[in-house]
């Protein structure tokens, strides 16, 4: 059986079925093993892990009563649904999703070019002009003001491609919709979203042979990988005109709440209210996308970790306003209704965070694709709603092609 455990609880002999880590690297060559020394469970604690789940059939049980790991997924998803419930109301987007897509491709489109652009400067070590890319973080900024929802379907449309440009831009136009639901002022948006851009250049210094290894790093080529911030804020820093604002997810976003972050291991509110919305993107963002040496997660499941990781290192009020950003059910979440059919989130609804527009496009019960239907949960039945989310579905379960149904 599948428990949740405390790192203190963990002794020798038990068998790890998930360090629970996906926001590190960790220093294990596989995310199960079992524990054989004191040694090991220093290693694991040393590593920031804080909680993970244990296989009772593989190894030694816990002493005292822990929770399965579907009870603890229960309770954490009942919890969000009681934050969501009391979440306040945003402002009515400025414009549909479907009239903000054609602009949010092209402007997604234009970010690749210049994103790339730019590391590509960085990594031969050429003059980088910040003139270059502030039309382009204009754009992202005002797509996401006028509807987030289609930023984050050309970001979700891109998860296959792990690249460190895509990856910056997601984190970008993602900072610019979390700054936007804590109530931040454009001018200070427009910052953050640009150290968004920017906040992964370090790894341009990176060796290329380790920013792309496809399997774990050893422990000394985790310690040059984790380089990367120093180098990237030393880069940045550089840059004439850079605002203060943006320099703080460049120099933050690996820290964590508890203090196990790097590379200044800062703690609580040591950490600038930016950073702390900067490294719950940036984990987000990386979790969904599909890595060589890991699986991704859906958006909904990733969601549900970063409010879990909460507990210790994210902070939990700047993940109840990341919630507010992005949904419990994120763009391009498969959800189940109470009918019974399957559809995927297209767009957030911004005066409830349980209530999104579904494109449904599946029976569930049947097994067979239905005519494809935008049911906006928050109306009621006969003016295109009638329905109600129940939990999220993994597409590969039933051979689902989100991104077909995300165009």
């Amino acid at each position: 059986m599948i428990k949740k455990i405390s790192v203190n609880q963990l002794k020798p002999g038990m068998y790890v079925s998930d360090f629970n880590a996906g926001w590190l690297r960790h220093p294990f060559a596989f995310n199960s093993m079992l524990i054989d020394s004191a040694a090991t469970i220093a290693h694991v604690k040393a590593a920031g892990i804080r909680e993970l789940y244990i296989d009772s059939g593989k190894g030694l049980d816990v002493g005292t009563d822990a929770p399965t790991a579907a009870e603890a997924a229960r309770e954490t998803a009942a919890e969000m649904i009681r934050v969501a419930a009391v979440s306040h109301p945003q402002n009515e987007p400025r414009s549909t999703r479907a009239e903000e897509m054609s602009k949010a491709r092209s402007t997604f489109n234009e970010a690749t070019r210049v994103t790339r652009q730019l590391l590509e400067d960085i990594r031969l070590g050429r003059q980088v002009e910040l003139a270059a890319t502030e039309p382009t973080v204009e754009k992202i900024v005002a797509s996401v003001l006028r509807n987030s929802s289609a930023m984050m379907t050309m970001r979700r449309l891109k998860s296959m491609d792990d690249s460190t440009f895509v990856h910056s831009i997601g984190v970008s136009a993602m900072l610019a919709g979390v700054a936007k639901s804590a109530g931040m002022e454009t001018s200070a948006i427009r910052d953050i979203a640009l150290g968004g851009l920017l906040h992964d250049l370090g790894k341009m210094r990176v060796a290329s042979a380790v920013l792309n290894k496809p399997a774990k790093l050893t422990a000394e080529e985790f310690l040059h990988m984790k380089s990367h911030v120093v180098l990237g804020a030393d880069l940045v820093r550089q840059l004439p005109g850079i605002p203060a604002l943006a320099m703080e997810p460049v120099e933050q976003h690996h820290e964590r709440f508890d203090g196990t972050g790097y590379p200044h291991g800062l703690k609580a509110e040591q950490i600038s209210p930016v950073g702390r919305m900067a490294a719950i993107v940036d984990v987000y963002d990386a979790i969904t996308t599909q890595r060589s040496y890991r699986k991704s997660l859906s958006p909904a499941a990733a969601v549900q970790k970063i409010f879990e990781w909460s507990k210790f290192h994210f902070d939990p009020l700047m993940v109840q306003v990341f919630l507010k950003s992005v949904g419990i059910y994120p763009v391009g979440s498969l959800v189940r209704l109470e009918s019974g059919r399957l559809g995927v989130v297209i767009e957030q609804s911004e005066s409830h965070l349980l209530m999104p527009v579904v494109r449904v496009m599946y029976d569930g019960k049947r097994q067979h694709y239905l005519t494809p239907e935008d049911v906006n949960l928050s109306r009621p039945m006969g003016s295109g709603g009638g329905d109600q989310i129940v939990g999220y579905e993994l597409p590969e379960k039933y051979g689902i092609d989100i991104t077909q149904f995300l165009r």
